[in-house]
């Protein structure tokens, strides 16, 4: 079974105030290029990223990596845009000899996860079931989120900032639990990465 894979990374992250959260190091690396090599080792299928045109900083941080790069040319519409074109994405590798029987959207300001947490919702995924989202152990709804490839014809009526909320409130997810607080942990604030990252430090 072949899955494609979206990391959306079209957002201003306007919170960082000057910043941005996707060029932020983990494990001594840019966010953006750590969590797609996380992606590429699981290795489900292609995958891609989802960039704004004005951003070539982070364009300059997945060089060398086997990721499709996607242009949101309406990247200030809010996530749909991202969602729309990942969708677009999924779909037209039919046309490229390859037929993906889902989409795992996630979004890239998330530094927990790990190439595991992607394999753990592919192993539960089928293509003839509902979506499935990850969440954290104690049952918050997180990311990613994997689509089968039939619901991806949705994404076009998808408006703003609220993500697949419309789809996945006409099909519901079934919720696959990752370890603690991966599929929950996102960084939108410089004060968000100094207690994040002061708590990796205590950590035993």
């Amino acid at each position: 079974m072949t899955l494609a894979l979206a990391l959306l990374a079209a957002g201003a992250g306007s919170r960082m105030r000057g910043r941005d959260k996707l060029l932020e190091t983990v494990q001594g690396v840019a966010l953006l290029r750590h969590l797609a090599r996380q992606a590429l080792a699981a290795g489900l299928g292609p995958v891609a990223v989802t960039l704004r045109s004005d951003a070539p900083a982070r364009v300059a941080v997945l060089e060398g990596l086997g990721v499709t790069l996607l242009p949101v040319a309406d990247a200030d519409a809010g996530m749909s845009a991202s969602l729309k074109v990942a969708a677009d994405w999924a779909e037209g590798l039919n046309t490229e000899g390859l037929s993906a029987e889902g989409l795992m959207i996630c979004p890239a300001d998330m530094p927990e996860l790990t190439t595991q947490d992607f394999i753990t919702l592919a192993d539960a995924f089928y293509p003839d079931g509902p979506p499935l989202r990850a969440c954290a152990q104690d049952g918050t709804p997180g990311h990613p989120v994997l689509f089968p490839a039939r619901l991806l014809g949705a994404f076009s009526a998808l408006t703003g900032d609220r993500g697949a909320q419309p789809v996945l409130h006409r099909h519901p997810p079934r919720l696959i639990p990752l370890p603690g607080n991966r599929a929950t942990t996102d960084l939108d604030t410089p004060e968000d990465w100094a207690d994040w990252r002061s708590r990796q430090t205590k950590a035993p």
